[in-house]
């Protein structure tokens, strides 16, 4: 290998181990990556991002979904603290990500140079590892160690600090030959069949599943021993998609607004199968529904990394092991199935009770449109979504068949939706992307129209344009009510916005109207935004905003 600068050897590296994207805005201290990217061939591609909150977003959404590594590459300083938040939601949603971030040279650290940042210190607990390039030739070691933590155990982040000479060093040393294979964790034979035992005998057991990192055949296996053992499953906040909705066995999802059938559904259970969960905050009702540190139910808790198991519960069983490989193990396990009864076909039921909705009180009713959606969009569609209360649509509403993908952030980050839209599309141009954004989630990162544009993607985005910021006012009119504070907006015309990025825009005024826009917006050869005309009364799919605060003000609110 001939003599070249770090920057070639970091990109000989990332393509050697099977990157295909990164997502970046350039910056001057990594000039010599952006250098390399140059000879490529189109290898490795670099996404133009217009905003490095955005970037980060994408490479999180580019990790959750295809389970590598999404690449990440900003300046130091301003450059890196904008890609936070997509640290911060690859933490929380567990996903694969390495961020590539420029840094001063070695020879001026420590003195609060330009841009100069802390990356460890900084970085240290919203990322699983924080590392820093000191010698040219350890390029090969780190770049290898990076992508092998990220993907190993629970998947997350890891910050890669480029200090200038680093990048601009000359080095022979070789980059390496290709990624590692990693085997997935098997568990324990008798731990298997212990937990067998323990969901045989239940009278109400109950699976708690999440995470994006299952192996298809791993959710084969999830679904087939739910279905054939009369489990009813339970998905939590945000991975929904992970099941067929239409599974005898699928019974709900468990997160922010989650439906009352589900939450008895969890209380109830007296053993609980939870494979590949980190019972967070919003999927465990405020760490309400289970008692903390030993519940009443008993939990078998199955995860990939032993820092999970215990956190916060207690099991009566803690098995270290990659989630699909036991869902494999379980299935093949002998025991007597349990027979179908009142249990199992009641979770079933009371789920799909919950679909019962009223009309909406709204020019657009996003009960129709969810159904219509439902009916027209194919078996591998890709639903994304922010935050917001317009996120129970996709979250809540949307029956996701197997093959189709849910893309939102358990971080509950303003903005990912569309930067995720364009992620997917860039990772399967194929496959209908379609976007789910408030009126305030998708001014948090609009300008992003122009990198989907750039980089040929084509989402359909959808906003719910109601002129306010839904879940604040809600909270606002629960505890203030009437005293409307900072929650009201003043909007462009989306429409014209999306035709000004070169996009097909529309304004939906009536629901009859949606069906046509939508065929409109799917026969666009440069992806749609729909500007869908939302009432702020229709605040919830339930309550309405007059009713929210009239009873905040019968209570004396």
């Amino acid at each position: 290998m001939g003599e070249r600068h770090g920057g070639r050897l970091l990109v000989e590296c990332l393509v050697a181990l099977g990157a295909r994207k990164a997502f970046g805005v350039p910056g001057e201290s990594y000039l010599a990556v952006l250098d390399a990217l140059h000879d490529t061939g189109g290898a490795l591609d670099f996404v133009l991002c217009r905003n490095e909150g955005g970037a980060g977003f994408m490479a999180a959404a580019w990790g959750k979904l295809t389970g590598q590594p999404g690449i990440c590459m900003v300046t130091r300083g301003p450059g890196v603290t904008n890609a936070s938040i997509g640290i911060h939601t690859a933490m929380q949603d567990s996903v694969p990500m390495l961020v590539f971030v420029g840094q001063v040279g070695t020879d001026m650290k420590g003195r609060e140079a330009f841009q100069e940042v802390d990356y460890r210190a900084v970085y240290g607990t919203m990322a699983k590892w924080v590392t820093e390039i000191d010698r040219v030739e350890r390029i090969p070691e780190i770049v290898s160690r990076a992508w092998t933590t990220a993907v190993s155990g629970r998947p997350g982040p890891v910050v890669v600090a480029l200090p200038e000479d680093m990048l601009s060093s000359l080095t022979e040393t070789p980059a390496i030959a290709g990624p590692v294979r990693i085997a997935r964790p098997a568990p324990d034979a008798q731990a298997v069949v212990e937990a067998r035992d323990l969901l045989a005998k239940a009278e109400r057991p109950l699976i708690f599943f999440g995470g994006c990192n299952w192996a298809p055949e791993g959710r084969a296996a999830l679904r087939r021993f739910a279905e054939e053992n009369h489990v009813p499953a339970v998905a939590v906040f945000r991975y929904n998609d992970m099941m067929d909705n239409r599974s005898a066995a699928f019974a709900g999802h468990a997160g922010v607004g989650m439906w009352p059938s589900t939450r008895k559904l969890i209380e109830d259970a007296d053993v609980i199968l939870a494979v590949n969960v980190r019972f967070g905050e919003n999927s465990t009702g405020g760490y309400s529904l289970l008692q903390v540190p030993d519940p009443v139910q008993k939990i078998i808790h199955v995860h990939a990394s032993d820092l999970e198991i215990g956190k916060v519960y207690r099991p009566v069983l803690g098995v270290q092991a990659d989630p699909s490989a036991f869902m494999q193990a379980l299935c093949d396990t002998d025991g007597a199935g349990r027979a179908e009864d009142n249990w199992f076909r009641s979770a079933k039921a009371a789920f799909e009770k919950g679909f019962d909705l009223p009309a909406q009180p709204s020019p657009v009713d996003m009960g129709v449109v969810v159904r219509h959606l439902e009916g027209v969009l194919p078996e591998d569609a890709i639903l994304t979504n922010g935050a917001g209360n317009f996120a129970v649509w996709p979250g809540y509403f949307f029956r996701f068949g197997e093959g189709q993908r849910l893309l939102a952030p358990q971080s509950g980050a303003m903005g990912y939706g569309l930067p995720a839209a364009v992620a997917a599309k860039v990772a399967d141009p194929a496959r209908t992307v379609v976007c789910f954004a408030g009126d305030g989630d998708f001014q948090m990162n609009c300008q992003e129209l122009a990198t989907a544009r750039q980089a040929g993607a084509t989402p359909i985005v959808l906003v719910l344009n109601n002129g306010i910021y839904g879940t604040i006012r809600a909270h606002q009119e629960r505890h203030y009510p009437g005293r409307v504070s900072g929650t009201s907006m003043v909007s462009p015309d989306f429409a014209t916005f999306a035709r000004a990025y070169g996009m097909h825009g529309e304004r939906v005024e009536r629901t009859e109207d949606f069906a046509a826009a939508f065929d409109r917006a799917l026969a666009s050869e440069t992806g749609a935004v729909l500007d869908l005309d939302i009432s702020e009364e229709a605040l919830t799919p339930r309550v309405t905003l007059s009713q929210m605060r009239a009873a905040a003000q019968k209570t004396g609110k």
